[in-house]
């Protein structure tokens, strides 16, 4: 009996076109990569033809890539949407990766993933987006393993799954505090990241329980000890955050899940990896040294509390150890690591998180930027380690594809065919005279020696055979090896394959027969999808609203009254309303314990 192997995907995040290509280098399977329109993060936009030049060089690999067009559209917008859409497919992205529905009416020949803007956190959410078409759902991150397992049980479609990076603490698509305060929306592509500033925990009435901290701060994800539990789960795809992070961010964190993942399909018979090519790479992947929020598993094994970053919402980094004296200007500290001129630290002061640069380190002592709030018993941490980020960025990284070649000798021709692990071959013949070999061993040693340098191409030629072997010259031969590889190279591309363009399912019925303005419906291509696939009440999208007073701004699985020790169920010594107050905002806090859900009320 045999069992269905899964191509298991680790999916990379790209700022732009080198960022692509440095997550191609390092390992990736796919990318997603912002165009210049619609995408959720208007600071990282590229144009059409970058991301072309992305999809060539990555699908030399077989990686594929996917464009976010994962904003809202209003409806002056859905011709340029389309437009955008458009180019994109022409530019050969694999697939569009989307929350408004207006795109499964502008007859794309792409795939379409169902951003996790579109809810994808129960069974039948994600079945209705497997039935009417798309071929991905990409899940909430707040999601236990067992709902995770629920899912992938209980549906056929793609499962796309978070394991490494920043938190939206809200449900992803249905929070509108940035747009409560400001004209910038996150459903827009404009999110100011309000739940990363300090507030007051309040009664509303003058008492004040907690002050200035951050108190809808959680800290990042790292599940890169839970990946044999997801692929045992059934996720096929490992999504790693950060399309705003630097090059060293995404050079080191993808090399780091590469290996986690290579090491657990390697133990299981029904997955293979999604795309080909072997990296190599001249560091020590270990993702303590890039930007990270003290990285936990946030509610992957359900809902609790710790979850947050009161103190800070920055990068703590590394732990370094307890400053041990303070002698003016420097100090010294409890370490077995050493820190260098130029790192960057970090320490708590007064509750909030400082830090300071490295001016110099002679010995035990250790001279920083600024001394102040550096004394006896300050616990340091590290959030840049400048050798190693150096280490990183100047790193030759190479990714290659193991291929075999075979040449074949007769008097007047040279033929040489390459084949490469996937089966994809490639044959030069060059017509030339040749001569008898007056030593033929030597001369098989010379045409091995020339085929077996594979330079700066794609591939790592591993075997060489030669048949019926003859005297030409080395150059002649190292001719023919340029010509066979670059042969090969457009082979690889030329074979690569789409998967099927997405075709809307008319008889697919939405879970609901009702949409509240939390359901973002904001123009009415988007209205008639809806409506035709059963829902029967259809509510305005809060962001065509004028304003969110009085509205829900956020619903969360993240709980502030678990977090500090005040659920409701537990006896809590606080009792009655809270609130949430920065400057003139205040939020109404309305806690769920039926579903162990808050939500945040616009009020002021």
């Amino acid at each position: 009996m045999s069992c269905r192997v899964r191509n298991i995907e680790l999916l990379a995040p790209a700022k732009e076109l080198q960022s692509a290509v440095d997550a191609v280098d390092c390992g990736a399977d796919a990318v997603y990569i912002g165009a210049a329109q619609f995408g959720a993060r208007h600071a990282a936009t590229n144009s059409v033809e970058d991301i072309a030049k992305a999809v060539e060089y990555a699908h030399r690999f077989g990686v594929k890539v996917y464009a976010t067009l994962n904003t809202l559209i209003f409806d002056d917008e859905l011709q340029a949407a389309k437009a955008q859409a458009e180019a994109l497919v022409a530019a050969g992205v694999d697939a569009l990766i989307v929350q408004d529905m207006a795109y499964c009416r502008m007859g794309l020949d792409v795939p379409l993933h169902a951003s996790t803007q579109t809810a994808c956190s129960t069974v039948e959410q994600v079945r209705f987006f497997e039935d009417v078409g798309f071929e991905r759902a990409i899940l909430e991150r707040n999601l236990s393993l067992a709902e995770i397992e629920n899912i992938c049980d209980k549906t056929n479609i793609e499962i796309e799954a978070f394991v490494h990076g920043a938190i939206c603490v809200c449900h992803s698509g249905r929070c509108y505090l940035s747009r409560s305060m400001s004209d910038r929306s996150g459903n827009r592509g404009e999110c100011s990241q309000p739940c990363r500033l300090p507030y007051d925990l309040t009664d509303g009435k003058g008492t004040i329980y907690i002050k200035g901290k951050h108190l809808l701060s959680v800290t990042d994800l790292d599940l890169s000890q839970r990946i044999g539990q997801m692929l045992d789960a059934g996720v096929n795809s490992f999504k790693i955050e950060g399309r705003l992070k630097d090059r060293v961010y995404l050079r080191n964190v993808v090399s780091h899940y590469r290996r986690l993942i290579d090491e657990q399909i390697a133990h299981r018979a029904d997955c293979r990896r999604a795309s080909v090519g072997v990296s190599h790479i001249e560091f020590e992947p270990n993702t303590a040294k890039s930007f990270t929020r003290g990285g936990g598993t946030y509610l992957f094994d359900g809902k609790r509390a710790g979850v947050a970053s009161f103190d800070t919402p920055k990068a703590l980094g590394e732990r370094i150890g307890r400053v041990t004296k303070v002698v003016g200007d420097r100090f010294a500290v409890d370490s077995t690591l050493r820190l260098a001129t130029g790192d960057g630290v970090c320490f708590i002061s007064g509750g909030e998180a400082v830090g300071t640069n490295i001016n110099a380190v002679e010995g035990q002592w250790i001279t920083p930027n600024r001394i102040d709030g550096i004394k006896v018993g300050t616990e340091l941490y590290r959030n840049f380690d400048r050798l190693f980020s150096a280490t990183v960025e100047r790193s030759r990284i190479r990714r290659a594809i193991e291929a075999s070649v075979e040449v074949v000798f007769t008097d007047k021709s040279i033929t040489a065919t390459a084949t490469d692990c996937t089966g994809v071959s490639a044959s030069v013949t060059m017509d030339i005279s040749t001569d008898e070999a007056k030593n033929a061993e030597k001369m098989e040693a010379v045409v091995v020696e020339q085929m077996s340098k594979s330079g700066q191409t794609i591939f790592d030629v591993t075997c060489v055979d030669v048949s019926a072997v003859r005297f030409v010259p080395a150059s002649v031969v190292a001719t023919l090896r340029r010509e066979l590889l670059a042969a090969l190279e457009q082979q690889r591309v030329a074979v690569y394959s789409h998967s099927r363009g997405f075709e809307e399912r008319v008889g697919a019925l939405y879970p609901r027969a009702e949409l509240t303005e939390q359901d973002n419906v904001t123009n009415a291509v988007a209205r008639e999808f809806y409506a035709q696939h059963g829902v029967k009440s259809i509510a305005d999208g809060l962001d065509i609203a004028p304003s969110t007073a009085d509205h829900r701004v956020m619903v969360t699985d993240y709980c502030i009254r678990r977090e500090i020790g005040q659920c409701l169920l537990c006896k809590p010594t606080i009792s009655g309303e809270l609130f949430l107050e920065r400057g003139r905002k205040r939020y109404k806090l309305v806690f769920d314990c039926k579903k162990c859900q808050m939500s945040l009320i616009d009020t002021l």
